[in-house]
């Protein structure tokens, strides 16, 4: 049987999008697990998706079925003011019917997230975006120091979740510790998505 771990994100300038796809490389190198890889539109000023329904490129847009069906969640967001972004939150505002029915409980969960400057607000961001997974009572995971890129990075990487530092003008790419604990976290999601699945 092949478990899904759904990696959800929101990406302005694609930073956060090249992460989610190192991340579900970590997904996929771990036997009877695949990555499911979504996305949320953008909001209009006044909070309304201001998307078409089918984005024209990329992944397709999340559905409350693809986290019902899920073993597994990532969510990325870039840093807005050490939180989320507000088309993430949005779309987890929208997830009570799963919160009630308890469709999220007890599956594992991860957060990461990218911002224009090294102190930007990365941690507060992971740390927030981990509160509605506890409230669907998720298991929450990070990135413990076993992976050494945590001891040897100058710009990305918290034990709270993957991080980039895109640079003043989003002009830089992924680093290697970077992509490595992108991978890792991946990874880590995946093999607890296998171990806590039922059956």
């Amino acid at each position: 049987m092949t478990h899904d771990v759904l990696v959800l994100y929101y990406s302005t300038h694609g930073h956060v999008a090249q992460m989610a796809r190192q991340i579900a490389r970590g997904v996929d190198a771990v036997s009877n697990v695949q990555a499911v890889v979504r996305t949320v539109p953008a909001l209009t000023s006044n909070a309304e998706h201001a998307a078409q329904p089918i984005p024209p490129s990329g992944p397709p847009y999340a559905t409350l079925a693809d986290l019902k069906q899920c073993s597994g969640l990532i969510i990325g967001s870039p840093t807005r003011f050490g939180n989320m972004a507000a088309p993430l939150k949005y779309f987890l505002d929208g997830t009570s019917s799963l919160w009630l029915s308890g469709a999220l409980a007890g599956k594992p969960a991860a957060a990461f997230t990218a911002s224009a400057s090294l102190h930007g607000g990365q941690e507060s961001t992971l740390l927030t975006m981990m509160i509605p997974l506890l409230h669907h009572g998720m298991l929450i995971c990070g990135l413990p120091y076993t992976n050494p890129e945590l001891l040897a990075t100058s710009a990305g990487g918290t034990p709270y979740g993957a991080s980039h530092v895109s640079g003043r003008n989003n002009e830089r790419e992924l680093d290697t510790n970077e992509t490595a604990l992108c991978i890792a976290l991946g990874r880590r999601v995946g093999e607890l998505a296998q171990q806590l699945a039922p059956g």
